[in-house]
Protein backbone atom coordinates (compact mmCIF):
# COMPACT_ATOMS: atom_id res chain seq x y z
CA UNK A 1 0.00 0.00 0.00
CA UNK A 2 1.40 3.38 -0.96
CA UNK A 3 1.97 6.17 1.51
CA UNK A 4 -0.74 8.28 -0.18
CA UNK A 5 -3.28 5.47 0.29
CA UNK A 6 -2.42 5.15 3.98
CA UNK A 7 -2.82 8.92 4.48
CA UNK A 8 -6.20 8.87 2.74
CA UNK A 9 -7.38 5.99 4.95
CA UNK A 10 -6.25 7.83 8.10
CA UNK A 11 -7.93 11.07 6.98
CA UNK A 12 -11.14 9.19 6.22
CA UNK A 13 -11.09 7.48 9.64
CA UNK A 14 -10.34 10.75 11.39
CA UNK A 15 -13.18 12.51 9.51
CA UNK A 16 -15.62 9.76 10.52
CA UNK A 17 -14.48 9.99 14.13
CA UNK A 18 -14.83 13.82 14.15
CA UNK A 19 -18.32 13.68 12.61
CA UNK A 20 -19.42 11.01 15.11
CA UNK A 21 -17.97 12.97 18.05
CA UNK A 22 -19.62 16.18 16.90
CA UNK A 23 -22.97 14.44 16.47
CA UNK A 24 -22.76 12.84 19.91
CA UNK A 25 -21.73 16.18 21.41
CA UNK A 26 -24.75 17.83 19.80
CA UNK A 27 -27.08 15.17 21.20
CA UNK A 28 -25.51 15.60 24.65
CA UNK A 29 -25.84 19.38 24.49
CA UNK A 30 -29.49 19.07 23.49
CA UNK A 31 -30.15 16.64 26.33
CA UNK A 32 -28.68 19.14 28.79
CA UNK A 33 -30.39 22.14 27.20
CA UNK A 34 -33.94 20.75 27.22
CA UNK A 35 -34.33 20.54 31.02
CA UNK A 36 -32.38 23.80 31.39
CA UNK A 37 -34.71 25.69 29.04
CA UNK A 38 -37.73 23.95 30.58
CA UNK A 39 -36.72 25.33 33.96
CA UNK A 40 -37.61 28.80 32.65
CA UNK A 41 -41.22 27.74 32.05
CA UNK A 42 -43.58 28.58 34.96
CA UNK A 43 -44.55 25.55 37.04
CA UNK A 44 -48.17 24.45 37.38
CA UNK A 45 -48.08 25.77 40.93
CA UNK A 46 -46.81 29.16 39.72
CA UNK A 47 -49.51 29.30 37.06
CA UNK A 48 -52.14 28.49 39.67
CA UNK A 49 -50.75 31.16 42.00
CA UNK A 50 -51.49 33.81 39.37
CA UNK A 51 -54.90 32.47 38.45
CA UNK A 52 -58.14 34.18 39.39
CA UNK A 53 -59.99 32.79 42.41
CA UNK A 54 -63.73 32.37 42.92
CA UNK A 55 -65.18 33.26 46.30
CA UNK A 56 -68.65 32.50 47.63
CA UNK A 57 -69.74 35.36 49.91
CA UNK A 58 -73.30 34.15 50.54
CA UNK A 59 -72.56 33.46 54.23
CA UNK A 60 -70.74 36.77 54.85
CA UNK A 61 -72.74 38.78 57.38
CA UNK A 62 -72.73 42.60 57.86
CA UNK A 63 -69.66 43.59 59.88
CA UNK A 64 -67.76 40.41 58.97
CA UNK A 65 -64.55 40.03 56.99
CA UNK A 66 -62.96 37.00 55.36
CA UNK A 67 -59.45 36.66 53.94
CA UNK A 68 -58.51 34.78 50.76
CA UNK A 69 -55.12 34.39 49.10
CA UNK A 70 -54.53 35.60 45.56
CA UNK A 71 -51.05 35.73 44.00
CA UNK A 72 -49.57 35.24 47.45
CA UNK A 73 -51.41 38.30 48.79
CA UNK A 74 -54.11 38.41 51.46
CA UNK A 75 -57.33 39.71 49.93
CA UNK A 76 -59.89 41.09 52.35
CA UNK A 77 -63.59 40.77 51.62
CA UNK A 78 -65.72 42.70 54.07
CA UNK A 79 -69.47 43.22 54.19
CA UNK A 80 -69.96 46.65 55.73
CA UNK A 81 -72.97 47.61 57.83
CA UNK A 82 -75.27 50.49 56.94
CA UNK A 83 -73.73 52.55 59.73
CA UNK A 84 -70.20 51.85 58.48
CA UNK A 85 -71.20 53.05 55.02
CA UNK A 86 -72.69 56.23 56.49
CA UNK A 87 -69.50 56.88 58.44
CA UNK A 88 -67.44 56.74 55.22
CA UNK A 89 -69.29 59.85 54.01
CA UNK A 90 -67.89 61.99 56.83
CA UNK A 91 -64.21 61.12 56.45
CA UNK A 92 -63.09 62.84 53.23
CA UNK A 93 -61.43 65.89 54.91
CA UNK A 94 -59.23 63.59 57.04
CA UNK A 95 -58.04 61.39 54.16
CA UNK A 96 -54.91 61.76 52.05
CA UNK A 97 -56.57 60.57 48.82
CA UNK A 98 -60.36 60.38 49.32
CA UNK A 99 -61.16 60.02 45.59
CA UNK A 100 -58.39 57.45 44.90
CA UNK A 101 -56.72 59.72 42.33
CA UNK A 102 -53.11 58.73 43.02
CA UNK A 103 -51.49 56.55 40.37
CA UNK A 104 -48.84 54.58 42.32
CA UNK A 105 -51.49 52.07 43.38
CA UNK A 106 -54.14 52.57 40.68
CA UNK A 107 -57.76 51.90 41.59
CA UNK A 108 -60.03 50.27 38.99
CA UNK A 109 -62.60 52.66 37.55
CA UNK A 110 -65.47 50.63 39.02
CA UNK A 111 -64.01 51.22 42.50
CA UNK A 112 -63.27 54.94 42.16
CA UNK A 113 -66.04 55.94 44.50
CA UNK A 114 -66.36 56.68 48.21
CA UNK A 115 -66.85 53.04 49.16
CA UNK A 116 -64.20 51.83 46.64
CA UNK A 117 -66.27 48.87 45.56
CA UNK A 118 -68.71 47.57 42.97
CA UNK A 119 -71.42 46.92 45.57
CA UNK A 120 -71.34 49.59 48.28
CA UNK A 121 -71.59 47.11 51.13
CA UNK A 122 -68.82 44.74 49.96
CA UNK A 123 -65.21 45.92 50.10
CA UNK A 124 -62.53 43.90 48.30
CA UNK A 125 -58.97 45.01 49.03
CA UNK A 126 -55.42 43.71 49.30
CA UNK A 127 -54.47 43.65 52.98
CA UNK A 128 -50.92 44.95 52.53
CA UNK A 129 -49.91 48.39 53.78
CA UNK A 130 -48.54 50.61 51.01
CA UNK A 131 -45.72 51.80 53.29
CA UNK A 132 -43.47 48.79 53.86
CA UNK A 133 -45.70 45.82 53.10
CA UNK A 134 -46.97 44.96 56.58
CA UNK A 135 -50.52 43.69 57.02
CA UNK A 136 -52.81 46.10 58.90
CA UNK A 137 -55.05 44.79 61.67
CA UNK A 138 -58.80 45.14 62.05
CA UNK A 139 -59.97 48.03 64.22
CA UNK A 140 -63.68 47.95 63.47
CA UNK A 141 -64.89 49.22 66.85
CA UNK A 142 -65.48 53.01 66.77
CA UNK A 143 -64.24 55.39 69.45
CA UNK A 144 -61.05 56.21 71.32
CA UNK A 145 -58.52 53.41 71.79
CA UNK A 146 -54.71 53.05 71.87
CA UNK A 147 -52.91 54.36 68.74
CA UNK A 148 -56.18 55.71 67.32
CA UNK A 149 -57.91 59.10 67.43
CA UNK A 150 -60.84 59.78 69.78
CA UNK A 151 -63.21 60.14 66.82
CA UNK A 152 -62.17 56.84 65.22
CA UNK A 153 -65.02 55.53 63.04
CA UNK A 154 -63.60 52.05 62.45
CA UNK A 155 -61.05 50.81 59.95
CA UNK A 156 -57.59 49.30 59.86
CA UNK A 157 -54.38 50.06 61.76
CA UNK A 158 -50.90 49.11 60.60
CA UNK A 159 -49.24 48.76 63.99
CA UNK A 160 -45.72 48.66 62.51
CA UNK A 161 -45.57 52.41 61.78
CA UNK A 162 -49.02 53.73 62.66
CA UNK A 163 -50.70 54.10 59.27
CA UNK A 164 -54.48 54.08 59.49
CA UNK A 165 -57.06 53.29 56.81
CA UNK A 166 -60.82 53.66 56.77
CA UNK A 167 -63.18 50.80 55.96
CA UNK A 168 -62.75 51.54 52.24
CA UNK A 169 -58.98 51.11 52.52
CA UNK A 170 -58.31 54.86 52.15
CA UNK A 171 -55.27 56.13 54.05
CA UNK A 172 -55.55 59.00 56.51
CA UNK A 173 -53.46 62.16 56.16
CA UNK A 174 -49.99 62.53 57.68
CA UNK A 175 -49.33 58.80 57.86
CA UNK A 176 -46.29 56.86 56.58
CA UNK A 177 -48.35 54.93 54.00
CA UNK A 178 -48.27 56.94 50.75
CA UNK A 179 -51.33 55.38 49.11
CA UNK A 180 -54.68 53.75 49.69
CA UNK A 181 -54.84 49.97 49.89
CA UNK A 182 -54.91 48.19 46.54
CA UNK A 183 -58.24 47.11 45.10
CA UNK A 184 -57.58 44.00 42.99
CA UNK A 185 -59.35 43.39 39.69
CA UNK A 186 -62.60 41.59 40.40
CA UNK A 187 -66.23 41.22 39.38
CA UNK A 188 -69.37 39.35 40.37
CA UNK A 189 -70.27 36.19 38.48
CA UNK A 190 -73.51 36.04 40.47
CA UNK A 191 -75.12 37.99 43.32
CA UNK A 192 -73.06 36.05 45.87
CA UNK A 193 -69.96 34.94 43.94
CA UNK A 194 -66.84 37.01 43.31
CA UNK A 195 -64.07 36.34 40.82
CA UNK A 196 -60.87 37.97 42.09
CA UNK A 197 -57.99 38.47 39.69
CA UNK A 198 -59.85 39.46 36.53
CA UNK A 199 -61.87 42.41 35.31
CA UNK A 200 -65.19 41.64 33.69
CA UNK A 201 -64.83 41.19 29.95
CA UNK A 202 -66.68 43.72 27.84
Amino acid sequence: MSEATVDATVDSSRRTWLITSAAMGGVGAAAVAVPFVSSFQPSERAKAAGAAIEVDISALQPGEKIVKEWRGKPVWIMRRTEQQLKDLEKLDPALADPASDRKNVPTPEYAKNRHRSIKPEVFVGVGICTHLGCSPGDKFTPGAQPSLPDDWAGGYLCACHGSTFDLAGRVFKNKPAPDNLEVPPHYYTSDTTLLIGEDKKA
